[in-house]
């Protein structure tokens, strides 16, 4: 286990822990089907948004910590990120191949504002002309509108906003420092205007809480300008079941059962389903009414637009010189 590091303290009392590691590798291989990419990066091991629901939390076991309170209050820092990711970009078998940035952690938690890793990433693939995808929870992404801009100028990355709800209270609770949804739209609107691609991930999908939301969640980011709308369903794989829990009991009691109980059901009545292709999804009748539910709104609002396909061609590994036509 690493050493104690650094303490922040959170508007909501909630002390982050700061620790410095220094791994041996910042691009992964992803073989995944579910996943649209094939690599990613991950800046920061544990998240400061405390979302209940995280499917990442068991990760934070392999370090020694929980998954429940030490995934959200002992974030583990890669110091050296850039360093690795340039030793990547510069290996010879390293083809411009797409990253995306978080799809375990969010590269835009609170920390990232102090530490700005996320932005020296993306400063290094705008120099390497390395194509880029981002997934945040947080409005801090506009702060590297600049760089985002100018990777846009030659397709070279494509944004999603994760938006889970857009009742205050609820968002309040069950994601507890991520950015408000008021705040996720005006991102998507930004971006959308300084012609970054940006889509909207609601996600996940939670039966009774967040399930009626659909059709209003697909008008208001059509209006704010998002090319698409994505979902995932909600599962509860490893410690993720008893945090998750243990949340409604503490914050929906009434609920609990029926929320529980519905999860099960479009999981094959196993709440923690790893299977391919349906632990995104769900299967079911409840999960096909959603399917339908999201298919109807994107094409009521216009959002089947597909974002153009990030390019390799601006693709530059050190020591060559690349001259774009």
């Amino acid at each position: 286990m690493p050493d104690d590091g650094e303490a922040i303290e959170h508007q909501d009392g909630v002390q982050t822990q700061v620790i410095e590691i220094y791994p041996k590798s910042i691009v992964n291989h992803v073989p995944s089907p579910d996943i649209p990419m094939n690599w990613s990066m991950n800046p920061y091991q544990g998240c400061e948004h405390g979302c209940a629901y995280c499917y990442a939390r068991p990760t934070h076991e392999y370090w020694g910590y929980n998954g429940g309170v030490d995934f959200e209050r002992v974030v583990l820092i890669k110091k050296n990120a850039d360093e690795l990711l340039r030793e990547k970009l510069s290996t010879r078998t390293w083809t411009g191949e797409s990253i995306m940035l978080s799809g375990n952690t969010d590269c835009y938690q609170p920390i990232e504002r102090k530490l700005e890793i996320t932005r020296t990433l993306l400063k290094t693939c705008l120099e390497f002309g390395n194509p880029v995808g981002i997934i945040t929870k947080n409005s801090l992404i506009l702060r590297d509108l600049d760089i985002l801009a100018e990777l846009a100028s030659k397709n070279l990355v494509h944004t999603i906003l994760s938006i889970t709800t857009l009742d205050e209270k609820l968002r309040g609770l069950l994601e507890p420092r991520t950015a408000s949804a008021r705040q996720k739209l005006k991102a998507v609107s930004e971006l959308s205007a300084a012609k970054v691609p940006v889509s909207v991930m609601m996600a996940p999908i939670i039966p009774a809480l967040n399930s009626y939301e659909i059709d209003d969640m697909a008008k208001a980011v059509s209006e704010a300008g998002a090319l698409t709308m994505h979902f995932t369903m909600v599962r509860l794989n490893g410690c993720v079941e008893d945090v998750f829990t243990d949340w409604l009991e503490r914050h929906y009691p009434d609920r609990k059962n029926k929320v529980l109980t519905q999860i099960a059901d479009i999981h094959g009545g196993d709440v923690q389903d790893s299977r391919f292709s349906t632990r995104m999804r769900g299967e079911g009748n409840f999960a096909n009414i959603i399917a339908q539910q999201f298919k109807m709104a994107k094409k009521r609002y216009g959002l089947n637009r597909k974002p153009e396909p990030l390019t390799s061609r601006h693709f530059v590994r050190k020591g060559q010189f690349h001259l774009d036509l």
